[in-house]
């Protein structure tokens, strides 16, 4: 029998280090440590669920992605294929980190969208040889459902796109379904992974919408599933922060993905703190700007 004596002959120390190395396991880091978020992706990703070779996530890294959407994409694209190496993202924050900075690099040139003219202005003074060279339009407007067409048309005469990003934090899905003067072969778009599969969610279209920090956005995987099939697309993985989702246009997947493409198949909880993952040293815009310079692009 086990007796409660022996427990009062342990150092109070070390029963204390002891109980906190064991929840630390059941638990995620509750702090922005980068090792402790590193080595909850890395338990994360040896899942026996996600060793199937169709599986993206475990191509996942971070470059200038939230989290492991970098790699992602990357995969995505080496499986497809490409052809004008042209994005458009909105919502893309201060541009150093986002979903198609890594992709400047690779030569990709697009169209970024932001709604905040601080942050729109700081793009524009940090990548002035980026934009100078053509490689990159910056548009400061806030997105609508009624003048999304308008603000791609007037950077773009492309048709069809290797890449549509969305991260607006509310009209998401509104504003996709409204895009017509694009026909983008991959899109990345944000989810609410509050409402795990089948639960339905979608926020009713609010146009001046600005997320409050609460559960009100964007709508369930499940929703989007459905919604994006509507549109010719299919579900091909989410992001471990549960924060993107992966769509591909169902005439490229032939069987390059993990099938079947629902949302009971690929969603990813919220696991917001790894958005806390770190990648190398913190970004700047200089890094691009000296590749753009040295490359001569």
């Amino acid at each position: 029998m086990l007796r409660l004596s022996s427990y009062f002959k342990t150092p109070v120390k070390t029963l204390v280090a002891g109980f906190r190395s064991f929840f630390s396991i059941l638990s995620p880091p509750r702090t922005a440590d980068p090792n402790a978020v590193h080595m909850s992706l890395e338990r994360l990703r040896n899942r026996t669920r996600y060793q199937d070779e169709k599986c993206l996530i475990l191509s996942g890294h971070k470059v200038y992605s939230q989290c492991d959407e970098d790699g992602i994409i990357r995969e995505i694209f080496r499986r497809i294929g490409l052809t004008n190496k042209t994005f458009v993202e909105f919502g893309v924050g201060d541009g150093l980190e986002n979903n198609t900075l890594a992709l400047l690099f690779d030569g990709w040139r697009g169209l970024w969208i932001e709604g905040s003219e601080r942050l729109a202005d700081r793009i524009r003074d940090g990548l002035k040889n980026t934009i100078g060279c053509g490689r990159l339009q910056v548009s400061n407007n806030f997105v609508t459902r009624e003048n999304i067409n308008g603000l791609i048309s007037t950077a773009l005469g492309e048709k069809e796109i290797d890449l549509l990003a969305i991260d607006i934090d509310g009209n998401d899905f509104h504003v996709f379904e409204s895009i017509t003067c694009i026909n983008p072969r991959v899109v990345v778009i944000e989810y609410n992974a509050k409402f795990p599969p089948p639960m339905q969610y979608c926020m009713s279209y609010d146009e001046g919408h600005k997320w409050s920090g609460d559960d009100n956005f964007g709508a369930s995987l499940k929703f989007l599933e459905e919604g994006f099939s509507k549109k010719g697309y299919c579900l091909v993985g989410c992001s471990l922060s549960g924060a993107n989702a992966f769509f591909v246009r169902e005439d490229l997947t032939a069987d390059s993905f993990l099938e079947p493409y629902t949302a009971e198949t690929h969603y990813e909880p919220a696991r917001y703190f790894l958005g806390n993952l770190t990648s190398g040293q913190k970004p700047s815009f200089r890094t691009l700007e000296r590749s753009v310079a040295i490359r001569g692009l």
